[in-house]
């Protein structure tokens, strides 16, 4: 079991609070992707495993460009996030086998956006009875399997079709 401790969280977020430091915008420019975690990159978008997730499988939906405002993404990324949202389900399904899913994003640090600088999308799988006392009493999350397993995981299931306007 993976253990995820909120005070490292809050650390790792904290670091990241300018366009220059970006965690998303680091990860976009460096090709290693299994070192940020990238499951796939898309023309307007890419999709990236959360380091802090609630359930396995949980990843992130994010656009190439640097902006904190969904009125400001444009009708292709728009378009390109919705079908990696799709995609990821897909990759996520065959590996897991979910029962359901949480999808959305947080606009804004008030609304819990932790890296309210750069908008991302969540889709986090879900299976009944899945909630435990653990992330509210002791703020900790216990995962089944490591991130890097994770990742391998849907990176091999990630489906062959590509996106196209």
């Amino acid at each position: 079991m993976h253990h995820l401790w909120s005070p490292w969280r809050m650390k790792y977020i904290r670091s990241n609070r300018n366009s220059k430091d970006c965690v998303f915008c680091r990860a976009l420019k460096d090709d290693d992707d299994s070192k940020h975690l990238v499951v796939h990159r898309g023309q307007h978008a890419f999709v990236i495993l959360n380091k802090f997730p609630y359930t396995s499988g949980h990843i992130m939906v994010v656009p190439n460009r640097h902006i904190n405002s969904f009125d400001l993404m444009e009708t292709e990324t728009c378009a390109e996030v919705m079908y990696l949202i799709r995609q990821s389900i897909k990759a996520i399904d065959s590996v897991y086998q979910p029962d359901g899913y949480n999808m959305g994003a947080n606009l804004g640090a008030t609304a819990g956006a932790g890296i309210a600088d750069h908008i991302h999308f969540h889709l986090v799988p879900r299976w009944e009875g899945d909630t435990n006392y653990m992330t509210a009493i002791a703020e900790t999350r216990v995962l089944p399997e490591e991130l890097c397993e994770t990742y391998e995981r849907l990176r091999n299931a990630w489906p062959e079709e590509n996106f196209s306007k």
